[in-house]
């Protein structure tokens, strides 16, 4: 082994891995910018997945006033509100992020900290926006 392949060794260089399921539930600190990035694919397929279903109850709730009611009755279930507050939340965090995706694509809040300053306001304002649905939609207000 010649002398420069060991003083590599010796340096410590970092070890660069796959990460694996284990290595991010338990060791692995995701800074608030990828978890922002993750959050924004789940809501969009969430939102891809959920919107054909979304179009035909809305459809159906337009065919006529006794339609209406029975969606509206419907709708009134403690479940059903949970679920529609869950896509209020991937609706509204999609559409944070996509606003700080289009900052970005503009070249504002490029460098790391300015990035993980907004992906932290993603996640705040995405999570009141929700809380606020969320109070209007359990007759809070």
């Amino acid at each position: 082994m010649s002398e420069a392949v060991r003083e590599a060794a010796k340096k410590g260089r970092p070890e660069f891995r796959n990460i694996g399921i284990g290595d991010i539930t338990g060791k692995y600190r995701m800074p608030p910018s990828a978890i922002v990035s993750i959050l924004h694919r789940i809501s969009g397929a969430a939102l891809f997945l959920m919107l054909p279903f979304l179009l035909y109850l809305l459809q159906e709730s337009l065919r006529s006033e006794i339609s209406f009611a029975h969606f509206a009755g419907i709708v009134d279930n403690v479940f059903v509100k949970i679920i529609l507050l869950g896509l209020s939340w991937a609706y509204l965090h999609h559409f944070t992020a996509g606003v700080r995706h289009l900052f970005m694509d503009n070249h504002f809040a490029l460098d790391k900290d300015a990035a993980q300053k907004t992906a932290r306001w993603v996640l705040v304002i995405g999570l009141v926006l929700t809380a606020l649905v969320g109070l209007k939609m359990f007759g809070v207000f």
